[in-house]
């Protein structure tokens, strides 16, 4: 039923139209036409008086009837019924809005351009790509919202489809006008079209359309692991700290027994010297750049994280890879011996997470319950550095 302008509830033209026009935004209408079928006749049912206010209000259904009347014209038709009874005598009064003909429904919502663009989009996209074409007539909005890259969307997707190998990063994507930020900047309707473009086996549906590259067969950037050597006499490089690709580390296994792992870059560069070990700057969800390092599979691996349900949520995925892997100072007594340092988790996770020891898990419970305070977190730079140090000396 459509919105009511007027004061009395009655329908107006202004309804007539925003009724079409939700129907226009849909994308109703010009479904019709890309499957070569009339969008019209179409109505629109009209809320007129009933007979108590026929009776009550005589002069103002006169004039919402007049106000039809003039409406009646070359794009709308005016269906009436007639109304009425003994007491107030039978009345013919508008009951429905009939648009009879597309020329008359272009017209009157005011789209001709539009259907016309959208018509010569579409033979484009025939042109090109079957399947892709059969996408722009599920969803005629879509591609004219894109109207203006559609040229360029279509040609970008049927040179992936050609040419897109491991190889090949996306600013090797040859097209005129084409470059890595206009694919970047257009990755939701672009990974639309390709899921609909490539062969199933060519879509690598593990990956996320964020994930573009590796969804769609690209060379994705390389993950970058940077290292830092704590005992100088280990170090395989002329370098204590350097970043390296996470594939080429992994062929060259550290010499160190002991690798460990930490969030917070100044953390990575004050921490202190240590026989035999390494440390590795995770950055965040850590587990992107370590599960290509086999090797840490033999070694002594520590991570030490945020306390707050993300510091546990990284640590879980790393035992998922790495079983043996510990925590460090991620526990009770670390975390109530900073409460001067406590900060907010501004959304803690609650996914459930079974990798956890049981002093963990218990800790991790306390922090979703806000047993200390809500949504507690203590991030590893506040931790003092001579705890620190006690904790390594400890062993």
């Amino acid at each position: 039923m459509p919105a009511r302008s007027d004061s009395t509830g009655w329908s107006t033209f202004e309804d007539v139209i925003a009724s079409l026009r939700r129907r226009w935004d849909r994308g109703d209408f010009l479904r019709h036409v890309a499957q070569g079928t009339p969008p019209t006749p179409v109505s629109v049912a009209l809320k007129g008086p009933n007979i108590t206010e026929i009776a009550n209000q005589f002069g103002d259904v006169q004039q919402w009837a007049s106000r039809w009347r003039q409406t009646d014209s070359g794009n709308v038709r005016v269906e009436y019924r007639r109304v009425g009874g003994r007491l107030v005598g039978t009345n013919q009064l508008p009951h429905k809005a009939w648009i009879d003909t597309p020329d008359a429904l272009w017209r009157t919502l005011g789209v001709r351009q539009l259907v016309d663009r959208y018509q010569a989009l579409l033979g484009l996209t025939h042109a090109a790509s079957s399947p892709v074409a059969q996408w722009a007539m599920e969803h005629p909005m879509k591609v004219l919202n894109h109207r203006q890259d559609w040229t360029r969307l279509l040609d970008t997707v049927t040179w992936i489809g050609h040419h897109a190998n491991p190889a090949t990063y996306l600013r090797q994507v040859d097209v005129p006008g084409v470059d890595t930020k206009f694919i970047e900047t257009r990755r939701g309707i672009l990974a639309e079209l390709l899921d609909r473009h490539l062969p199933a086996e060519s879509v690598n549906t593990a990956h996320p359309p964020s994930a573009f590259a590796e969804r769609y067969g690209l060379r994705p950037k390389p993950v970058l692991v940077r290292i830092r050597f704590l005992d100088e006499s280990r170090r395989s490089t002329p370098f204590t700290d350097i970043t390296v690709r996470a594939d080429e580390l992994a062929a060259a296994p550290s010499p160190v027994s002991t690798v460990y792992v930490v969030e917070n870059e100044i953390t990575f560069l004050a921490f202190p010297a240590i026989e035999d070990a390494a440390v590795i700057l995770g950055s965040g969800y850590a587990v992107a750049k370590l599960e290509s390092l086999a090797w840490l599979l033999d070694r002594n691996l520590i991570y030490w994280g945020d306390i707050d349900t993300h510091g546990f949520e990284i640590l879980n995925r790393i035992r998922e890879i790495f079983p043996h892997a510990r925590s460090m100072l991620m526990d009770r007594e670390t975390l109530l011996a900073h409460r001067g340092h406590w900060g907010t988790e501004p959304s803690p996770t609650r996914r459930a997470l079974s990798r956890l020891t049981a002093e963990e898990r218990a800790l991790l419970g306390e922090l979703l319950n806000d047993v200390f305070a809500p949504s507690l977190r203590l991030e590893q730079e506040y931790v003092q550095y001579t705890v620190l140090s006690d904790a390594l000396l400890s062993g």
